[in-house]
């Protein structure tokens, strides 16, 4: 009998494992994700926290309006639009992995709009304005790309538009760069991508001298509770197949 009591150890262990890691990694509670002033603790950014603090303020003062469309799987897609000309190109911009538009955009959205041309920053699902409580690393996401891009040509017309991202934002654009996007779609720019979910878990994990076998765990718990798949999506192939051009920071 104790190899019985072996076996419900180790499946007791293995879904543990399962929901421990899902938890941690891909849900996302919101009354964590809207302070645009959070920072990170690196060592490497300390000295530019009061420089950005101060671009998220001033960003903060530019009128903007609020705008929303709807996901395919029926999530509200919350964004801010900033516009200087009704002709102008509009550059559609997607943050990072738990953090917010202002923080990842407070220098960039800025720099774009004192050139002349039209900002929308998007909160991306479960973060900030937007519905939803699971991140899926682009996965998802990249359909969100298609969503903001339909909205784009509805509101604005065949204007110039350019997508662009920040960490996991940037990896959203290339993953959606072989998707029905605007035919004026003029280029694609990815500031710090990875090339696939699966690719960017297994090496946080070994920063986090976590043992690479332990992603079986992130896979199935994708799978269970969050309905993606981690392993059906690569950034390579789909930039492959972009008719645009595509800018890798």
């Amino acid at each position: 009998m104790w190899w019985i009591w072996i076996i419900i150890a180790l499946v007791v262990i293995c879904a543990a494992a399962t929901i421990g890691i899902y938890l941690f990694t891909f849900h996302y509670p919101k009354k964590n994700h809207t302070d645009d002033f959070h920072y990170t603790d690196s060592p490497l950014a300390q000295p530019y926290k009061e420089q950005v603090h101060a671009l998220i303020r001033e960003f903060q003062k530019r009128p903007f309006e609020r705008v929303e469309t709807t996901s395919f799987d029926g999530l509200k897609l919350s964004g801010r639009y900033y516009e200087t000309s009704e002709v102008a190109p509009v550059f559609i911009c997607f943050h990072g992995y738990k953090s917010t538009a202002f923080k990842d955009f407070c220098a960039m959205g800025q720099y774009l709009l004192d050139h002349g041309c039209n900002v929308l920053l998007c909160d991306q699902r479960s973060h900030g304005e937007s519905d939803g409580r699971v991140i899926s690393f682009g996965i998802n996401e990249r359909h969100d790309v298609e969503s903001w891009c339909s909205f784009a040509e509805r509101r604005f017309g065949p204007v110039p538009y350019y997508l662009m991202g920040v960490s996991m934002g940037a990896a959203t654009v290339l993953l959606s760069a072989d998707l029905d996007l605007p035919k004026t779609l003029r280029g694609i720019l990815a500031d710090c991508p990875y090339a696939s979910p699966r690719d960017i878990i297994v090496t946080v994990a070994g920063t986090m001298h976590i043992p690479a076998w332990t992603l079986v765990f992130a896979l199935i718990g994708a799978k269970l509770f969050g309905n993606f798949s981690l392993i059906k999506i690569s950034a390579v192939d789909t930039v492959s197949r972009s008719k645009v051009p595509v800018i890798i920071i």
